[in-house]
């Protein structure tokens, strides 16, 4: 009954990985631990120094806690998640994502949507071409006739720039485990 909270690990380049990905799978790995009652997460994704492991912007990361803390604990109601990935669909050669925690609709900060990557059956992932639209992400590449997969920001430390609308990060994420 003790109420859980804690930090998805950070944007970090892990020295000496060589597929840019073992903090992209203890990421997950955390995020599969909100099926535990009582539990909560601080995406911090976006506030990482990729050369620090430790973010240095503490007072962000306890602001992404406290709200956590006032929905939860106090219920006091706020929102306090980022998107969490939902659903997938295929539609004309697209992918088409529904999120979570959407509020305000979805949107990209600073610069396009980079670290989206689609694949199709041959399990091979292209960097994808992404348009948002309230809760709703389209993505799609011509390298990838019949997408079957998606990720988003899978790698250690990517530019991760996907908010909803109250400024929160989404969570990483992948619809296929392989």
């Amino acid at each position: 009954d003790l109420p859980f909270l804690w930090v998805n690990l950070a944007n970090y380049k892990v020295p000496g990985d060589p597929t840019n990905q073992t903090y992209a799978y203890l990421r997950e790995a955390q995020s599969q631990a909100l099926d535990v009652e009582n539990t909560g997460q601080a995406v911090t994704i976006d506030i990482g120094d990729p050369d620090d492991i430790h973010p240095t912007n503490k007072q962000e990361v306890g602001r992404r806690l406290a709200l956590i803390a006032k929905n939860r604990i106090y219920r006091i109601a706020v929102e306090d998640s980022g998107p969490m990935f939902a659903n997938v669909r295929f539609a004309g050669g697209a992918l088409v994502v529904t999120f979570a925690h959407s509020t305000g609709g979805l949107v990209a900060r600073g610069h396009p949507l980079d670290c989206v990557e689609i694949a199709g059956e041959d399990q091979v992932f292209h960097p994808a071409t992404v348009s948002v639209n309230k809760s709703v992400m389209v993505a799609l590449s011509p390298l990838v006739k019949q997408p079957v997969a998606i990720r988003y920001a899978w790698r250690n430390a990517p530019d991760a720039n996907l908010y909803n609308g109250v400024g929160l990060p989404a969570v990483p994420f992948r619809s296929d485990n392989w």
